[in-house]
């Protein structure tokens, strides 16, 4: 398997994870399993840079990947709270419930 199949390989593998993650968020509406779909789409975003600062040799697209895990992580930390209180408060996982929180 050459260099180029390889990375045809992992572009395809890396649209492949973000296109199941997208149609995790548009078909369900458990908001836990929307948060992890936005995760995996963002596993796929990783993997295609670290693919393409491979490909060029470059640590700029690490460098990136590494801000992308900070940026998912901060947002991990908020959103699970901020998702237990919800159920807390509604006693229920269902987006389509949250909006009657809209001001």
């Amino acid at each position: 398997m050459g260099t180029v199949d390889k990375v045809q390989a992992l572009l395809w593998l890396s649209g492949a994870l973000f296109t199941f993650g997208l149609l995790g968020i548009v078909i369900r509406r458990n908001a836990l399993i929307m948060l992890m779909c936005m995760e995996l789409m963002l596993n796929g975003v990783n993997l295609s840079l670290v693919t393409f600062a491979q490909q060029r040799g470059d640590t700029a697209g690490a460098v990136l990947v590494f801000l992308v895990f900070v940026v998912a992580t901060a947002e991990v930390a908020l959103a699970i709270p901020i998702i237990l209180l919800l159920v807390r408060h509604l006693r229920s996982l269902d987006v389509d419930r949250y909006s009657e929180l809209k001001g």
